[in-house]
């Protein structure tokens, strides 16, 4: 009897010493990748409502884009927007949870989180010369994001109940009386999804917008 006792003793006081060890490792590698996270957008880059922006993500998503997408560099876009005086990007995204349950919808970040390593390795900020038209693309995208509008994950272009980040932005200027681009014309594939849409190189090709920023 006394040996069972020092056995489960001693079990015990392994499974103390093993959780100690797993919650130090778990809290070291949280603690280092928060501190290695960063904005790859230099600062001082300066942004204005309207502003159409890109990044080049590494997701699955993200690979599906630039391999369908051969004529650009970028995997995601969104149009930053003037929130209560606080600039945002409003941008249409799957698989970027703000909490548990989070469906997959039209968001509206920071640029700095917009822009964060854990999502981006390459950036543009782009601008149409037209400052009033620009600033009232954003009213349409702030709308999309106040309704909670979510992401459109059949990528089809006629529906505008929902959104896929590049048709956000083109329904967003087209609202506001320019197209910045033509047709949907690039075959996209995904498992359960086969569409033709607008990808990330139609807005950035636009002659309607002139890049101010790439990093």
């Amino acid at each position: 009897m006394q040996l069972l006792c020092v056995n489960a003793y001693q079990r015990m006081k392994n499974n103390r010493i093993l959780l100690w060890v797993l919650t130090t490792v778990v809290m070291v590698g949280c603690s280092h990748n928060n501190a290695h996270e960063y904005c790859i957008m230099p600062k001082g880059t300066e942004l204005r409502a309207g502003d159409v922006v890109f990044r080049r993500g590494g997701g699955f998503t993200s690979q599906a884009v630039l391999m369908a997408d051969r004529d650009g560099n970028y995997s995601h876009c969104g149009i930053v927007v003037d929130s209560a005086g606080v600039l945002r990007v409003v941008h249409a995204v799957p698989g970027e949870p703000d909490y548990n349950g989070d469906e997959d919808r039209v968001k509206m970040d920071t640029p700095e989180r917009f822009f964060s390593n854990e999502y981006a390795s390459a950036g543009e900020v782009c601008r149409t010369a037209d400052s009033l038209l620009a600033r009232k693309a954003t009213e349409y995208a702030l709308r999309q994001y106040q309704r909670h509008a979510l992401f459109d994950h059949d990528y089809d272009s006629d529906d505008t109940t929902s959104y896929y980040c590049t048709e956000l932005v083109v329904r967003a200027y087209e609202w506001a009386g320019m197209r910045l681009t033509g047709a949907p014309q690039h075959a996209f594939h995904l498992p359960g999804c086969n569409s033709i849409c607008w990808l990330p190189s139609d807005l950035r090709n636009s002659d309607k917008l002139k890049s101010v920023a790439v990093f």
